[in-house]
């Protein structure tokens, strides 16, 4: 059926001059593959209009063999695919996908070893030795992979320990049947496919039990093994970059669709790992001994022998090849570390250019904020000429009001000294921090609200764990958040100027946490699942940078930032930062009584 398919969409590529061809994984079958991918090619004909995109569904071997042949231009594929063709024909991935709701976002992919209620002999994965194992192939990563290694690692080997193991074929639903059927003790299934099975009544609740079940915060189904990068798309080595770059950027700004969607390509290093132990596609064991070799493969010699003599004809221009090659690769190095210098350039203006606008809209705070301070030095100085002009000056009296025009002099010198560090041009410096410290520190420069109806109130916990991260970039975060509350908050009482705000922190999943919660009008679910999204806004003039500038300081700091609706009404924005290793964790967590910080 999938080669039937292949025939069919490889001539529709060749009618087409402008069509970009992509190998798609179909381990499900075709007609599933081309509806979970159809509208990833819909989304980049539509970003991209002037290519046709087209869909070749392929199993592991065809999918070799079209990159091998040059047949596709790009692939989405499995991760333990995709190492093997990243070795064997320099495919590059410029994508990771990236599945789930909008408020939990997961890029990973694992296994998931299940077996039938009644057979509770079957407790862990060393309970699988002497037991009859389905999996989809042997070739298969979710489906097989990387369970192999957790089998491994508690003492089964697969190929060796096993009673019987049946590769079903694709799709992977056989797995479920052959272990209802009884034909195999336990089966090995990708990650998330036992929960759609149920959702769709395909699987009765309670029908199969989750053999090694290992916790996960990182995925919201049941696993038995450790988390990997999920399914890349990558581009082949004859695909034209400049394509790639269309393809890449058009991918990064795809919305999300049936829960997918598309993020900038991860690390696959822990993929490179998982094939280095098990020894299979670019990592094989290590090459056996002369003996071994003369024993097992002496009807070969012959052959190597004649093979020698080609071998040293060839060897000049195999070297010219390596160091043109080498050469090529030295120039792409050079090239790829000067477009990431111009990349953190122009972040860096781009941050820059956020807390000048920042600083922009708090001006009549900031205002507001000196003019307190300056008409206390008005008033003080009043009073000191009156008593220099009486008959008898009182020089306690002159000295104390002196002191106090100190004091008020110093005080607006330090909210100028706040706004010109917030805003000076500097390299990101991390440093150990207390997050309620920073929250003070930034309330203070926030200034007063604008409306005398509004206040702000703090709500820190006890007991937080420091962070280490830069300050000026989460004072850049903490003064976009409560910016956008005091808008939304004007907006939801109709300019009125009422209204409160709160800002809190907690520890959540081991996570450092800070929402900044309005009593505004509140956003729709659509509104909350793009609104990080750059040049996406709701504000009459506005840009759509900020919150994307957010989101972009906080992943760089390892935590993430989403919008829920607040309580009783309003939007509630959070964001975590991971606690600093090195620093010393609270062992308690209590939540302090609110303080009325700005009224």
């Amino acid at each position: 059926m999938v080669s039937c398919v292949v025939l069919a969409w490889a001539a529709a590529a060749r009618a087409e001059p402008d069509a970009v061809r992509i190998g798609v994984l179909a381990y499900r079958g075709s007609e599933r593959a081309a509806r979970d991918w159809e509208p990833t090619l819909a989304h980049l004909e539509r970003a991209i209009p002037d290519h046709r995109f087209v869909m070749l569904p392929l199993d592991l071997p065809g999918m070799v063999l079209a990159v091998a042949d040059r047949r596709v231009d790009f692939v989405i594929t499995n991760p333990g695919s995709y190492v093997t063709l990243e070795a064997r024909f320099a495919v590059t991935r410029i994508a990771t996908l990236e599945s789930g709701s909008p408020d939990a976002r997961f890029a990973a992919v694992g296994s998931t070893v299940i077996r039938r209620s009644d057979r509770t002999a079957i407790r862990g994965l060393a309970d699988l030795k002497g037991k009859r194992l389905a999996v989809v192939s042997t070739d298969a990563f979710g489906g097989f992979q990387i369970a192999w290694r957790e089998m491994e690692e508690a003492g089964v080997r697969p190929f060796e320990d096993l009673a019987e193991l049946t590769a079903v074929g694709f799709p992977m639903e056989g797995v479920v049947e052959a272990v209802r059927g009884g034909s195999a003790d336990a089966g090995v299934l990708r990650a998330c496919l036992l929960e759609e099975m149920a959702a769709q009544g395909r699987v009765a609740p309670g029908e199969f039990v989750v053999v090694g079940e290992r916790p996960s915060s990182d995925l919201p189904c049941r696993v038995s093994s450790r988390l990997y990068p999920d399914w890349p798309f990558a581009r082949l080595a004859h695909t034209p970059r400049d394509l790639a770059r269309l393809v890449a950027a058009a991918l990064l700004t795809m919305p999300a669709a049936d829960g997918r969607t598309w993020t900038a390509s991860l690390d696959y290093t822990s993929v490179h790992e998982l094939f280095r132990r098990l020894h299979i596609g670019p990592y094989p064991r290590t090459p056996p001994t002369l003996d071994e070799v003369l024993r097992e493969n002496w009807h070969w010699l012959a052959v190597a022998a004649a093979a020698v003599l080609w071998w040293i004809v060839h060897a000049a221009r195999v070297e010219v090849l390596v160091r043109r090659r080498t050469a090529e690769l030295e120039r792409e190095i050079v090239e790829r570390e000067r477009a990431e210098a111009t990349a953190v350039r122009l972040r860096e203006e781009r941050d820059q250019l956020s807390r000048l606008g920042i600083v922009g809209e708090m001006a009549s705070n900031i205002a507001h904020e000196l003019n307190q301070p300056l008409a206390a030095i008005g008033n003080f100085a009043g009073g000191m000429t009156r008593i220099l002009d009486g008959p008898a000056p009182d020089l306690g009296m002159l000295r104390a009001g002196a002191r106090s025009v100190a004091e008020q002099a110093e005080r607006a010198a330090a909210i100028i000294q706040r706004t010109r560090g917030f805003v000076s041009r500097r390299d990101a410096q991390r440093s150990t921090l207390s997050v309620n410290a920073v929250l003070e520190e930034t309330l203070s420069l926030f200034g007063a609200p604008p409306d005398p109806g509004l206040s702000i109130t703090s709500d820190p916990a006890d007991g937080l764990p420091e962070v280490r991260a830069d300050k000026v970039e989460l004072q850049q975060v903490l003064l976009n958040l409560l910016q956008n509350a005091v808008e939304a908050t004007r907006s939801g009482n109709n300019g009125g100027g009422g209204g409160d705000i709160v800002v809190r922190t907690a520890l959540s999943g081991g996570m450092v946490m800070i929402e900044v919660r309005d009593s505004g009008p509140g956003a729709p679910e659509e509104a909350r699942s793009r609104m990080f999204e750059p040049f996406f806004t709701t504000k009459p003039g506005g840009l759509g940078l900020g919150l994307s500038i957010c989101r972009t300081i906080v992943e760089r700091h390892g935590g993430r930032i989403w919008a829920v609706p607040g309580v009783p009404q309003g939007l509630a924005v959070r964001f975590t930062l991971p606690p600093d290793p090195g620093a010393a964790a609270g062992t308690a967590l209590s939540t302090s009584p609110v303080q009325e910080t700005r009224a």
